[in-house]
């Protein structure tokens, strides 16, 4: 397979295309993301998830909140395509809401992380000496620490409640993941900085006289990014799983915000006489994390220096 894809990326840029200018690194990875089943499967998964993320109503026209004890439980029906649950509120309703707080956790955290471990790394690897020995000691302390443990233990210091706003506590969550997450960007950004800055052209450009800001960001910077993108577009996906384990646990979002961690949450109990309560809001999970990971996956493959 590596074969034809070489074989693809010499055939492109051979011929009617000799007299063309090169493309970029990011404008030859798009091409090839372009082609790739891949992440064309993935990407019209992810778009769909947004937007029902950002404009449910494209997807029902109910309220979410519209409940009826009534119809606790009820098993799928023409009227209700996923059934209802506990509180007799439409599923299919509400796990189409649900994708706006988890997928706002994921891309929350992923943006967090990727801003703070970049600036780590970015920093240690570039200066190097004392500032990179006290920056990756502090990377370490923070690695050390299970994420999923770290935020557990930080999330039932600073509980929140039904009456705490949606903000706050998808905050909250963003924040106990964010906390220990940004360590392996750091790890990976500094690694590939030291790499970086001794390339050919990085001494060309300081022999040129080009100060030490101008060459970490218009030479360092933009040639150490590949990695922490690949790596953010999987992570997303880790983040959305994480906060429904946190949401499962019963200390992550906190009702009136409805995400899927908290329908998954609540069907445990009713597994045998309700498996329709687990069933849809899990596979909704399920399809947005392997999305990423695909997502990732392509995006990996199209930057991958060894297929070029």
């Amino acid at each position: 397979m590596h074969d034809r894809r070489r074989s693809r990326r010499r055939g492109r840029r051979g011929g009617g295309h000799a007299a063309s200018a090169p493309r970029s690194l990011a404008g030859d990875a798009w091409q090839d993301l372009r082609s790739s089943p891949l992440f064309v499967i993935s990407a019209v998964i992810i778009v769909v998830l947004i937007a029902m993320a950002v404009v449910p109503g494209l997807f029902t026209s109910r309220d979410p909140q519209d409940c009826d004890l009534a119809l606790s439980r009820q098993a799928p029906s023409a009227g209700a395509w996923f059934g209802y649950d506990l509180q007799g509120c439409d599923l299919y309703t509400r796990t189409v809401y649900g994708a706006r707080a988890s997928i706002l956790v994921g891309v929350l955290t992923t943006v967090g992380v990727a801003v703070v471990g970049s600036v780590v790394g970015m920093l240690a690897g570039y200066h190097g000496g004392r500032l990179d020995a006290v920056l990756s000691r502090v990377t370490d302390m923070f690695f050390a620490v299970p994420m999923l443990l770290g935020a557990i233990i930080v999330l039932a210091t600073f509980p929140s409640t039904v009456d705490t706003p949606a903000w706050q506590t998808i905050g909250k969550v963003v924040l106990a993941l964010g906390l220990l997450g940004w360590t392996t960007v750091a790890r990976l950004m500094r690694s590939t900085v030291i790499q970086v800055k001794q390339a050919d052209f990085v001494n060309a450009a300081r022999g040129l006289g080009a100060g030490s800001r101008r060459i970490l960001l218009r030479h360092v910077v933009p040639n150490a990014m590949a990695p922490v993108i690949v790596y953010a577009t999987i992570v997303l996906g880790v983040f959305v799983v994480l906060e429904a384990t946190l949401s499962f646990l019963g200390i992550g979002l906190q009702a009136p915000v409805i995400s899927w961690g908290i329908a998954i949450s609540e069907a445990r109990t009713y597994v045998r006489q309700s498996p329709h309560m687990l069933l849809f809001p899990s596979v909704f999970l399920s399809a947005t994390v392997l999305a990423f990971i695909m997502l990732g996956d392509a995006v990996r493959d199209a930057f991958d220096p060894k297929l070029r």
